[in-house]
């Protein structure tokens, strides 16, 4: 009876799968048109805020039962495949395979890129610099432990521009080679990935030595070698290096996130929701800090982020890293910004960048 009662709706859903095949083609030949039209003037491949408002629209106009980020993942999948008729873009990433950094470039871009590992952050901006990756993703903060202080460094001084930010869940768990922790002496991790677990650990393995790596991803593929050694690292770094899971969800705060910013050198026009980052600094006297924000309440302009770092030339002065809502050309940020500028010893765009969705 149920078999009688499944066919047809089979039957209606295989119906279905050829009409999305033949329209996901149809598509796709459009897309290589554009892609023939892009060549004749030089123009980018891959265009974040065009995709952005792609994905904005499809949840808006989605009536379900999906969800607007499932239907969202489907599309991106569907640009990515479209993009690649066109160019297949390299994205450098923090590595090995497995990290929260690969993560972030499936998600900004799709599968369908080449993903180039590396195995520091200096390197990423070196092979997005050099011109070996057409992009990379770097991280920038995360929600327990703040700001990534080298990668802030780094935006300091290189020519690249941020063209795209994502926001991701980052969930650690303990794993080994065994699923044990029986002959474990040390836990591996990145210096952030330590940090977001510390309560844990002190409560959970107080004796484990703690060593920091590159990344988590390394230290998966270091437990997969040595017996004595627990990674923290998410369950994607385990399934890769065929570790076994301890414990999972380890991170002090269950709500922790990470921030990643795409760097290249492309130049991103408004997408509708924008952020804009910069870089300030200020001449070492009474309220110039408060003088030299006032144009962005001034103009209307909301501030996101606000964080400081050291110039590193002994003299007590410090970088101030800003987020605002906005492109740099939506008229009220760009007057904003003109007035900052004005106002400040140090000013440096990183750039606009549509809104993480």
């Amino acid at each position: 009876m149920s078999d009688q009662k499944l066919r047809p709706l089979r039957e209606r859903i295989d119906a279905i799968d050829a009409q999305i095949l033949d329209l996901l083609n149809q598509r796709a030949r459009v897309a290589e048109e554009v892609g023939h039209v892009k060549a004749e003037t030089n123009a980018p491949v891959f265009r974040p805020e065009r995709e952005a408002q792609v994905l904005r629209a499809v949840a808006e106009r989605n009536p379900g039962p999906l969800q607007g980020a499932d239907i969202q993942t489907i599309f991106r999948e569907i640009m990515s495949a479209c993009r690649a008729l066109e160019k297949r873009v390299t994205v450098a990433y923090l590595g090995p395979a497995g990290t929260f950094s690969e993560q972030a470039v499936y998600r900004q871009f799709g599968h369908g890129v080449i993903a180039l590992p590396c195995a520091s952050i200096d390197a990423v901006f070196r092979e997005a610099e050099a011109g070996t990756a057409d992009f990379g993703v770097v991280p920038v903060e995360n929600s327990s432990e703040g700001a990534i202080n080298r990668t802030l460094d780094l935006l300091l001084q290189t020519t690249l521009a941020i063209s795209g930010e994502i926001s991701i869940q980052v969930h650690h768990s303990l794993m080994t080679a065994s699923g044990s922790m029986q002959g474990v002496t040390r836990v591996f991790a990145h210096s952030q990935a330590l940090a977001q677990c510390q309560v844990w650990l002190t409560q959970n393995y107080p004796h484990l030595e703690r060593l920091a790596v590159a990344s988590n991803g390394e230290a998966a593929r270091l437990a997969s070698e040595d017996p004595t050694i627990a990674a923290i690292a998410g369950e994607i770094a385990g399934q890769h290096y065929n570790l076994q899971v301890v414990s999972a969800h380890v991170q002090d705060d269950p709500h922790n996130r990470t921030r990643f910013a795409v760097i290249g050198r492309l130049h991103t026009t408004p997408s509708g929701v924008d952020h804009t980052s910069l870089v300030l600094s200020v001449p070492n006297k009474a309220g110039a800090v408060y003088n030299l924000l006032a144009p962005l309440a001034a103009n209307g302009v909301s501030m996101t982020r606000f964080e400081s770092r050291p110039a590193r030339m002994g003299t007590w002065e410090y970088y101030f890293y800003v987020d605002v809502e906005g492109h740099v050309n939506d008229e009220k940020v760009a007057k904003a910004l003109a007035e900052l500028k004005h106002n400040a010893a140090f000013f440096k765009i990183l750039g606009s960048y549509p809104v993480s969705l």
